[in-house]
């Protein structure tokens, strides 16, 4: 089997060899993992909660070194690196503190001189994992699901294997049993084989519509349960009463943090016509002044996308939206030299139909789009085939509640950007996925929801 090669997007280097395993291997580890269930579905929500404490502390002890790992790999800038460390501490303590009461039975009553509801451990959970947020959307999977009673296994995306074989050590270092967590460095080719493993119960997936679609038609062939978090083309409606120079801020930071590769980032900015013109020359200003960089300088503002090839991509989607009428107000230009990266890009008259509408652009490029009113600017924002995050920026929070509940997604922040909180669910509508994350809902998707019934 080839090496998994780790290169820096941020000046083209070899940073790290990973060794690959056979099918044949990892359906071998398999069999030890399911033995490692057999056990761990018998300890206590305290054993494990003692377990996943241990892993917090050592992700805060170890943040430097694991955020610096995340910068090398993908180019995230550092401060946001150590960030996303910070977030799978507070999340993994989140679980160990609460796993308990979101899984305590619930009693109904019944003519039944017993009967209630339990939540049980299913078995092992395969989870597919993206590169944007090499640490977080694993601990987002693994705390509730480990907490919960289930062993996990990891499929990670290949130019983040430092960081998969990282989280493995972490949760060996913090005294979880092996095979509780358990990292497979497997060709993506050879998903399909794990996940009909007799051993798999579960898989969890967030990445791409079409990685999205495989998976959960190879899981549905096999009647196992699947929780999705795909793509999105977040809207966020800038209203007429909208404070611009906060609007602006926001609409700079949501595009282009983590570089402008998140699923949740805002990608369409639809603004009220009253205000188009103002906020388009605000915004561009902010924009411009943004300082592109290498990602260890803390003075960064953005970096590189994770690949030469997705940067390609995105440039051909910004190049086929002009064409098709966009206007370009900002960047859109591949700079010269090495290294991954794109300029902060601005597409303006963006309308239904073109691809910076239509599709998502996982990258420093925003979607300007005008609306007459507010209930067009409504329309314009549920007129997408994705439902994950949407926004309402206005200095009227009654107004923007009642803009959010009627916009489709499965998330909508009135004058915040879309973020994952552990104690809210997390998850979108359409073509986003389906099922949740985090919460009581997230720790739930994983668990046989038994009824207990004594006569």
């Amino acid at each position: 089997m080839k090496n998994t090669i780790s290169i820096n997007p941020a000046n083209g280097e070899t940073i790290g060899t990973y060794p690959r395993i056979t099918v044949t291997e990892a359906k071998e580890t398999l069999v030890k993992v399911k033995k490692a269930f057999d056990s761990w579905k018998k300890t206590s929500f305290e054993e494990r909660a003692t377990l996943m404490k241990n892993l917090a502390d050592i992700l805060d002890a170890d943040n430097e070194k694991l955020a610096q790992l995340a910068t090398a790999e993908m180019g995230k800038t550092i401060g946001q690196a150590r960030k996303e460390i910070e977030k799978c501490a507070l999340v993994t303590r989140y679980y160990a503190d609460h796993a308990d009461s979101l899984l305590k039975d619930e009693t109904v009553k019944t003519e039944a001189s017993k009967s209630y509801v339990t939540f049980q451990p299913m078995g092992t959970v395969l989870a597919v994992m993206p590169w944007n947020f090499p640490f977080y959307q694993v601990i987002r999977f693994a705390a509730p699901a480990l907490m919960a009673g289930n062993v996990g296994v990891l499929k990670h995306a290949s130019n983040v294997q430092g960081c998969a074989f990282a989280i493995e050590e972490a949760f060996i270092k913090a005294g979880f049993p092996k095979g509780i967590f358990t990292n497979f460095n497997i060709n993506a080719e050879n998903v399909k084989d794990i996940i009909e493993d007799q051993t798999i119960v579960a898989v969890t997936l967030t990445g791409s519509e079409p990685a999205g679609r495989s998976v959960a038609a190879i899981a549905g062939q096999n009647l196992k349960k699947t929780v999705l978090e795909l793509g999105g083309s977040d809207a966020y409606i800038i209203l007429d009463d909208a404070d611009l120079e906060a609007a602006t801020d926001l609409a700079t930071f949501g595009r282009l943090q983590n570089n402008g590769q998140t699923c949740i980032a805002a990608k369409r900015f639809v603004v009220l016509e009253s205000i188009y013109d103002a906020f388009l020359a605000l915004y561009t200003t902010k924009m411009k002044a943004a300082k592109m960089g290498e990602p260890t300088d803390e003075t960064t503002y953005y970096g590189p996308l994770a690949r030469v090839n997705l940067r390609d991509d995105l440039h051909k989607q910004v190049e086929k939206s002009i064409s098709q009428g966009a206007r370009l107000v900002l960047g859109g230009t591949i700079p010269e030299g090495k290294g991954a990266y794109y300029p902060a890009t601005i597409l303006a008259e963006v309308t239904p139909g073109m691809e910076a509408f239509d599709n998502e652009l996982f990258g420093p490029v925003a979607s300007v789009i005008k609306a007459k009113d507010e209930n067009h600017a409504i329309a314009l924002a549920n007129n997408s085939v994705f439902g994950l995050g949407s926004g309402v920026i206005t200095s009227n929070t009654e107004r923007g509640e009642k803009i959010a509940l009627q916009l489709e997604a499965g998330n909508s922040f009135v004058n915040k950007l879309v973020v994952s909180d552990p104690r809210m669910p997390f998850g979108g509508i359409k073509n986003s996925g389906f099922g949740r994350e985090l919460s009581g809902y997230g720790i739930r998707e994983f668990v046989n929801i038994k009824t207990i019934w004594i006569e």
